[in-house]
C-alpha cells in the first residue's frame, strides 16, 4: 500500500485540517500526520483568514499530492470507493456536492464571528446577524437532508458532507448556539464520532495558543 501522510495544522484552531482528517478517517485510508505548527506564519494566516488560498490539509498518497479539502475528498472517493464517501445515487450525489461546495466556498460571516476554538465555551454568546443568517442556512441544510435521506447522517450513511460540517457543530457548541431538536440530535451525533472524540481529545492537550482567537468578546 502507497505510504500516506496528512499534513495539518492545529488540531484546536484548524478547520481545515479536521474536515480533511475526518475525509482520510470515513475513508479507511492508514496514515501518518505532520503537523504544521501555528506559529509558522503561512499556517497562522489560514488559521486567522488572512491568506488568500488554504493550502492545508494536503493528502500525500505515493506519488500523489492534493491538498484543496474538496478535492482530498474526491481523491478519496475514487482510491477508497468502498468506504462510499460520496452518495451512490446520482441525485445524491449532485446534492452532497453542492452543499459540500457551499460549505467551502460560503459562510464567511460564520468563519469570521465564530472561530473554531475546541477549548473554549462562551455561555450565552451574542451572534451578530451577518453569522446568524449563515446560521440559518446551515441548520436549512440539515434540516432538508435529513428529511430526504433519512438520517442519520446527512445522506444516510456518513459522507463526505458530514466531514465538510463537523467544525461547524464544534463551532456551535463553543458558542453556545441554540438549535432545534432535529439539529441538535445531529450535532450530537457528530461530536459522539469516535473519530471527532479522538480529535477533540488530541486538540485539548496542544500547547499552542492563538491569542487572536482566544479572546472572550
Amino acid at each position: 500500500m502507497p505510504k500516506t501522510t496528512l499534513r495539518i495544522t492545529s488540531k484546536n484552531y484548524s478547520s481545515w485540517s479536521l474536515r480533511g482528517w475526518l475525509m482520510v478517517k470515513f475513508a479507511d485510508l492508514p496514515f501518518e500526520e505532520e503537523i504544521v505548527s501555528p506559529d509558522d506564519p503561512d499556517a497562522r494566516a489560514e488559521i486567522l483568514l488572512l491568506s488568500s488560498s488554504i493550502l492545508v490539509p494536503s493528502l500525500r498518497h505515493g506519488k500523489t499530492l492534493v491538498w484543496d479539502t474538496l478535492a482530498i475528498g474526491e481523491y478519496l472517493n475514487e482510491v477508497r470507493s468502498a468506504a462510499k464517501l460520496l452518495p451512490a445515487d446520482q441525485v445524491a450525489r449532485a446534492h452532497c456536492r453542492a452543499i459540500c461546495g457551499e460549505m467551502h466556498s460560503g459562510f464567511s460571516a460564520l468563519r469570521s464571528a465564530l472561530p473554531m476554538n475546541l477549548k473554549a465555551h462562551f455561555p450565552g454568546f451574542k451572534v451578530w446577524s451577518r453569522a446568524q443568517a449563515d446560521i440559518a442556512r446551515i441548520t436549512t441544510i440539515w434540516k432538508e437532508c435529513l428529511a430526504t435521506y433519512g438520517g442519520p447522517f446527512l445522506f444516510g450513511e456518513r459522507t463526505l458532507a458530514d466531514a465538510m460540517y463537523a467544525p461547524v457543530v464544534t463551532r456551535f457548541v463553543t458558542y453556545d448556539v441554540s438549535l432545534e431538536p432535529i439539529c441538535a440530535a445531529y450535532s450530537k451525533r457528530i461530536m459522539a464520532l469516535p473519530e471527532m472524540q479522538e480529535w477533540i481529545a488530541s486538540a485539548k492537550l496542544e500547547p499552542e495558543d492563538i491569542d487572536e482567537l482566544d479572546v472572550e468578546f
